[in-house]
């Protein structure tokens, strides 16, 4: 008896399974992939600016001096000193030549600016304080977490889009959707958002738009691309 009750209840179980896995397959859907994309002009430019103690002559150049130099010629060209940052807070010491005893301190800065233009004249006002130790880290935007959202309601939106004309060419109608799900994320393109550039050589490996730099005489970066993809599977209305 207890054989027969367990065979029974075995038996229903695999019935019930049966039953939702036809009806599962019984109801159509269909898949579908949205993209969308957008490219901004970054708006935070960082460079890197490494000061140290320097000789002229006999007359030692301390980095007191040279950073009043540095933050003076920033004003000049009207940044506000609140976006120039000690990258370290101590100082490093390097030896001026392997024969003397001299040892110098050198400062690395971490300054941010929010265009091209002031980039040119950031690197102009070091060359005039013979600052050669600067590049640019990297680029960014200040909405960037925004704007990343924003490509994702546009993906999503892009993915409903085409399940709809797809299933109005066979007299069908898009129903819920039934899985969402974000592929690769939604991502900046690295090949703009990470950059680096050496000061002298700035000018001619910039990341810029040769055309517009030619014929405006200025510096301007390439936007920065950010992208989105969505997978949606919808359930197609019966």
């Amino acid at each position: 008896m207890k054989k027969s009750l367990l065979f029974l209840s075995f038996l229903m179980a695999e019935l019930a399974i049966a039953q939702v896995n036809n009806q599962s397959a019984e109801k159509p859907y269909i898949e579908v992939t949205g993209t969308a994309e957008t490219e901004v002009v970054p708006d935070e430019i960082y460079i890197s600016i490494v000061i140290r103690e320097r000789y002229v002559g006999k007359e030692k150049q301390t980095i007191d001096m040279r950073e009043e130099k540095l933050k003076f010629a920033l004003i000049e060209i009207e940044l506000d000193m609140k976006n120039l940052f000690l990258a370290d807070a101590n100082a490093d010491h390097v030896k001026v030549k392997w024969k003397t005893k001299d040892v110098l301190t050198k400062k690395d800065y971490l300054l941010k600016v929010t265009n091209a233009t002031k980039v040119g004249q950031v690197f102009q006002q070091l060359d005039k304080l013979e600052i050669t130790d600067a590049f640019i880290t990297k680029v960014n935007h200040s909405k960037i977490d925004s704007l990343k959202k924003e490509i994702r309601i546009q993906a999503i939106k892009a993915a409903k889009t085409k399940a709809d004309y797809l299933l109005k060419a066979i007299n069908e109608q898009t129903d819920k959707a039934l899985i969402v799900q974000e592929r690769e994320g939604c991502y900046a393109d690295p090949r703009t958002a990470n950059v680096m550039y050496k000061a002298q050589a700035m000018l001619e490996e910039l990341s810029v738009d040769e055309t517009k730099a030619k014929s405006e005489n200025e510096i301007e970066f390439k936007k920065i691309k950010i992208q989105a993809s969505m997978f949606v599977k919808f359930s197609i209305k019966q």
